[in-house]
């Protein structure tokens, strides 16, 4: 049961967020002990989340999806209560994309070299069997 834009029933529980996001209640909790957010509790110490903490949560999920780090993660979060605008946050989102990109470029042209490499002693072993076992000579 999603409440993907169901806003009017916030708070989430932990496991209405686990749920919704993909993750593990054990990995929110986490996000909490590393400093990224920060739930509410209840008078009996349950855990519930806010809108904010949604969108956080939300912004975290992505950055580690794109592989930054969560220092990388919290230094773009940070930035954007520094500067209601956005701008500062927006403009170390571009520097660490670009960081990013420059990563996965370079891991493309190292893949592809590999590639070339395993492709060719392939070709050399297939043509080495077909050598040695007369199968050329047909």
């Amino acid at each position: 049961m999603s409440r993907e834009g169901d806003e009017k029933q916030a708070p989430w529980s932990i496991s209405d967020l686990a749920h919704e996001l993909d993750v593990s209640t054990r990995t929110i909790r986490y996000y909490e002990e590393v400093g990224l957010i920060f739930p509410a509790r209840t008078e009996r110490g349950i855990r519930y989340y806010t809108r904010q903490d949604r969108a956080r949560l939300r912004l975290i999920m992505r950055g580690k999806r794109f592989g930054f780090s969560l220092e990388q993660i919290r230094e773009m979060i940070e930035l954007f209560g520094e500067d209601r605008s956005g701008r500062a946050q927006l403009l170390r989102a571009i520097d660490y994309g670009n960081q990013k990109l420059a990563e996965i470029d370079d891991k493309i042209r190292e893949l592809s070299l590999l590639r070339e490499d395993i492709l060719a002693y392939k070709l050399g072993f297939e043509q080495k069997l077909l050598e040695e076992h007369g199968e050329g000579n047909r």
